[in-house]
């Protein structure tokens, strides 16, 4: 854990002091200290072609008064920056008058030891696996053309100070290795990506040569598509296996419940709390404790323990994904949702690891009664319309399913619906439930966060598909 104070010529006296004059009339408010170490490294056309390494040190200083949020930032921690930032503050919110919110969150089990993953292997022992991953996909398959692997890693330190002298800390290590693969046969190219991570350390997804798994993964979904026809066009049954899918969910869905677009009424959702919005048996949580998950936390930026959170409870909309600003408007308590990139920026209210539960039928069941439909594998890119719940997802490993089997792969197939309606059009739901492997980004005003998710298979009973046949 960091001592933000070590280099600098404030004292934690000072701080506590800046920060309880500066809230004093405010509604809430805080300073984030953040302390990170990233690196990348990336091997691409038999060779390393880059790896960097960074680090950042900074606070966000945030007083809020009423829906108004002031903020300030700065890369270097000194009482000069820090009253510099003040003086920011005051004077945006001068001419406001609140009374600042002193409840002290309840504790919270650390989730993760005080780790740094970048340095638990050494550099070279993460080229030589990058080097092994281009050797064993080109040797295992004559048809491979081209090969991308790359390590990603983090380690953020941070600490929250509030007035009064409040003070919460978190570490949260953070890491992701991927695979893409080419493959090249008859004239055709197509790729094949697959990903794995979390917040613990490399060897503990790269032991016993785990890289294999996750080569032999891309270079499956590679030879795939290699094989794949022109998707099928018009509204037909559409069976979501489990894990990653669930980045529909995400996007379609869990945007529309965060508190924000709620308390603004822009949400489809703002105005069902308590109403059946799903079929029977729907339920879906955001949850915060899962442990090493990338949407995981002991707190979120705000210095609120994180929970797991009902979303919507067997079809009923239950609760919306709070932050302490949207929860103080909405009279209700944050949820430990509250979200920043990092200290450069404001918090929101975002998803952690967002998921479906488990039913009681099989895939297999599912599959058995299509009569004609798509069995969706995997996502790629999507866009979605908060206000109207509105989305568009690739499909990048998808197959047709005829009388009841599934048949070929197929090319080209988008997802094309409403969160709201395709809730209610869930009509079987599996009893294989499954995270995603850990390659989550949640993109929202311009800030990406790790997150995570998962569902077990589920079919939707109506749904449009666009695709490539002609």
């Amino acid at each position: 854990m960091s001592n933000f104070f070590e280099k600098s010529d404030l004292t934690r006296k000072d701080v506590d002091e800046i920060v309880s004059e500066t809230l004093r009339n405010c509604d809430d408010g805080e300073i984030y200290f953040e302390n990170s170490k990233s690196e990348s490294i990336l091997l691409d056309d038999n060779k390393i072609k880059s790896s960097n390494y960074s680090s950042d040190l900074g606070f966000g200083f945030r007083a809020v008064s009423d829906e108004v949020v002031a903020y300030s930032h700065s890369n270097e921690i000194s009482k000069e920056a820090l009253n510099d930032s003040a003086k920011n503050l005051k004077s945006t919110l001068q001419s406001i008058k609140g009374t600042y919110n002193h409840e002290i969150p309840k504790s919270n089990n650390k989730f993760y030891d005080d780790i740094n993953p970048i340095e638990q292997k050494t550099l070279d022992a993460k080229l030589e696996v990058l080097n092994n991953v281009n050797d064993y996909l080109r040797k295992k398959d004559s048809t491979v053309k081209q090969v991308t692997a790359s390590f990603s890693g983090e380690q953020k330190s941070i600490e929250i100070i509030r007035s009064g002298g409040e003070a919460l800390t978190d570490v949260r290590p953070l890491i992701r290795f991927n695979v893409s693969v080419m493959l090249e046969k008859n004239g055709r190219k197509e790729t094949g990506v697959y990903g794995i991570g979390g917040r613990q350390s490399y060897d503990e997804y790269l032991k016993n040569d785990n890289w294999k798994n996750v080569c032999e993964e891309a270079l499956r979904i590679a030879s795939v598509n290699l094989d794949s026809k022109p998707a099928p066009a018009g509204e037909m049954k559409v069976v979501l296996g489990p894990g990653w899918p669930a980045i529909l969910i995400h996007e379609a869905i869990g945007h529309g419940l965060e508190g924000d677009f709620n308390r603004k009424k822009t949400s489809a959702f703002h105005d069902l709390m308590g109403q059946k919005v799903a079929s029977e048996g729907v339920t879906i949580v955001d949850d915060g404790t899962i442990d090493k998950r990338r949407g995981s936390l002991t707190i979120d930026d705000e210095g609120t323990p994180t929970e797991r959170t009902v979303l919507i409870e067997n079809g009923i909309l239950k609760n919306f994904m709070q932050d302490r600003l949207n929860a103080r408007l909405m009279k209700t308590k944050s949820t430990g949702s509250g979200r920043r990139e990092n200290y450069k920026h404001i918090v929101l209210p975002r998803m952690r690891n967002t998921m479906m539960l488990s039913g009681k039928q099989t895939q297999d069941e599912m599959i058995k009664s299509v009569d004609k439909g798509i069995f969706a594998v995997s996502f790629g890119g999507g866009q979605v319309d908060i206000t109207s719940g509105k989305f568009v997802f690739n499909c990048t490993e998808a197959y047709e399913i005829i009388n009841g089997k599934i048949g070929s792969p197929i090319k080209g197939a988008t997802l094309i619906g409403d969160g709201p309606s395709i809730l209610k059009e869930v009509s079987m739901i599996g009893n294989d439930m499954m995270m995603d492997p850990g390659i989550g980004t949640c993109g929202k005003a311009g800030q990406g966060v790790p997150v995570g998710v998962a569902q077990p298979s589920i079919l939707i009973d109506k749904m449009t598909v666009g695709g490539t046949k002609l």
